[in-house]
């Protein structure tokens, strides 16, 4: 996924839940717990929990030991004195 697609998505995503929020508030419906408070506690969650997940990502495609095509990989690497 590239850059600009996923970009897209998030608009998209943003958008929708816009479009769902107004139009349950014109309806009468409304959520008290939709403040300023609630969003920037939304947005640390997001902001601890975007590099957790890049941190996992990473050590799991850098792991020997998930998949057996990385041990198979890690056997090769050993074999021509790589590792």
């Amino acid at each position: 996924m590239t850059k600009e697609k996923l970009k897209q998505y998030i608009a998209l995503f943003g958008g929708l839940l816009s479009a769902i929020l107004l139009f349950l508030q014109s309806i009468g419906i409304g959520f008290t717990w939709y403040t300023k408070e609630s969003i920037g506690a939304f947005v640390n969650v997001l902001i601890a929990a975007v590099p957790f997940i890049l941190v996992i990502y990473g050590v799991w495609k850098n792991s020997y030991i998930v998949t057996k095509q990385a041990r198979e990989q890690e056997q090769h690497l050993k074999e021509k004195g790589l590792k």
